[in-house]
């Protein structure tokens, strides 16, 4: 990735990359430390501010995206003692078949292979939940199981959704950064 750099007389310096869908983020870091940042969706478009930051905010800033406060991994090659099982979160969508079913009912376990180990309902979580738990539009079921099962699970929740809405990986905003 090529990263643009441009003295900005007077102001400071212009960093700018690529970002997904063609576009650049743009970084602008002023003599006195602040830093404002942009986004220009398209080379001929308009640069649109999306924040300035305090020099020590920048800092704070820079170290979350270096992974000083979280490493990622590549999950496709990480081991861990749940051998080829994964856990994932999928949230239930207002058009997905499994609406106001029981887990019994939904037959989850039969048609995927996973089980559901927790379900997130609004700010309450239910752990194992028993095969007479009602599943509603809004839950975020989390299911154990081999990356095919995941597939299979999540392709059974969303059959003939209509709103678009659940997907697999989808997670609560606040849960404790996971």
């Amino acid at each position: 990735m090529t990263v643009y750099e441009t003295d900005v007389p007077g102001v400071g310096r212009k960093f700018e990359l690529p970002v997904a869908g063609g576009g650049r983020a743009i970084v602008l870091l002023h003599h006195d430390g602040r830093v404002e940042l942009f986004r220009r969706p398209a080379p001929e478009a308009d640069s649109e501010k999306l924040l300035e930051l305090t020099q020590q905010q920048a800092n704070n800033l820079g170290s979350v995206l270096e992974g000083a406060y979280f490493e990622t991994v590549d999950t496709d090659r990480l081991t861990v003692p749940l051998g080829e099982a994964i856990i994932e979160w999928h949230t239930i969508g207002e058009g997905s078949p499994v609406v106001d079913l029981t887990l019994a009912e939904s037959d989850l376990r039969a048609v995927s292979g996973i089980s559901v180990i927790a379900v997130q309902r609004g700010a309450d979580t239910i752990p194992n939940p028993n095969p007479e738990f009602r599943i509603e539009a809004g839950d975020i079921l989390v299911a154990i199981g081999t990356r095919e099962q995941q597939a299979a699970f999540e392709a059974r929740c969303s059959a003939g959704e209509e709103d678009g809405e659940g997907g697999s990986g989808d997670r609560p905003a606040d849960r404790d950064g996971r």
